[in-house]
């Protein structure tokens, strides 16, 4: 069993920066895909970004030169940098795990081991 849990959330005004961290139980991050989805009220979960366990990482659009997903191995903890935020990235954001090899997927339905979400507002 692999368990997940997130920190760093937090209330930022547009232009700001979070950093969210994802501290994983045993080996998740062992040939397995780490990634953040985030859900905000109404709308469907979506994958923002991930990595697997060579590196490989993967974005949603919207995010792409803003986000920037890492890891520490030694310490089992993924990292989601976050700079010049948006109203629009306000959501719960969530870790996911899930065995798997090749480029990360950003779809909800292919992770298992889930953490219980951190809220991130960012006020205009």
């Amino acid at each position: 069993i692999v368990q997940l849990e997130e920190s760093g959330g937090g209330s930022v005004q547009a232009g700001g920066s979070l950093r969210l961290s994802c501290i994983s139980s045993g080996d998740a991050q062992l040939n397995w895909w780490m990634a953040w989805f985030r859900q905000a009220p109404g709308k469907q979960r979506e994958g923002v970004a991930g990595i697997n366990s060579d590196g490989t990482t993967e974005y949603l659009d919207a995010v792409k030169g803003r986000f920037t997903i890492s890891k520490d191995n030694a310490k089992n903890i993924v990292f989601l940098q976050m700079n010049n935020l948006k109203p629009e990235d306000s959501a719960t954001y969530l870790c996911a795990a899930q065995r798997g090899g090749g480029p990360p997927s950003l779809a909800d339905r292919w992770y298992d081991y889930w953490g219980q979400g951190t809220q991130v507002t960012v006020s205009s």
